[in-house]
């Protein structure tokens, strides 16, 4: 059982690994970073398989995984560079290959955290209101008030912008 349940996590893991990598990225705008988070990810989730308790629930779980050791890498990581004069820079990566440069994406940028999330999760990662309830562990009520809420702001931001 436990074998067959160690084989099936491989296999998912090596089957999306494309969307983890793209999920991470959206979190850490880094491809170093990124292939950092997945690899954390996947060692995580090996380690600790035994712990999952339905089979059923590896896609929400590695998921959740994926954004805890994202947000965890980017905690740890202090993008700030001294300059010879004193001051500090931030000095950001640019990965041509999976970055997405358009206006819409920059505007869910600026939405608060939790709502970032789940319209990422809900149309990038193309994933349920139940899987993105149980992947950020909110209620499901709670994840569809936030994407309405969420993509009504989008909507009049997005009015407004055309508009000036």
């Amino acid at each position: 059982m436990k074998q067959e349940l160690y084989e099936k996590l491989v296999s998912y893991i090596i089957e999306n690994q494309d969307k983890f990598y793209r999920l991470a990225f959206s979190y850490v705008k880094n491809q170093e970073d990124a292939l950092d988070a997945v690899q954390n990810s996947v060692c995580k989730a090996l380690e600790h398989y035994e712990s999952l308790r339905n089979e059923a629930a590896i896609k929400t779980w590695f998921y959740r995984i994926v954004i805890n050791e994202s947000i965890a890498l980017l905690k740890a990581k202090n993008r700030i560079v001294l300059s010879e004069d004193g001051e500090y820079w931030d000095i950001p990566y640019e990965e041509t290959g999976f970055q997405i440069h358009d206006d819409l994406y920059e505007q869910i940028n600026q939405l608060e955290k939790d709502v970032q999330n789940i319209i990422k999760l809900r149309f990038y990662e193309e994933l349920s209101l139940n899987e993105i309830a149980r992947i950020l562990e909110m209620n499901l009520n709670t994840v569809k008030a936030k994407l309405y809420r969420g993509l009504k702001t989008l909507k009049v931001k997005m009015v407004e912008e055309a508009v000036i």
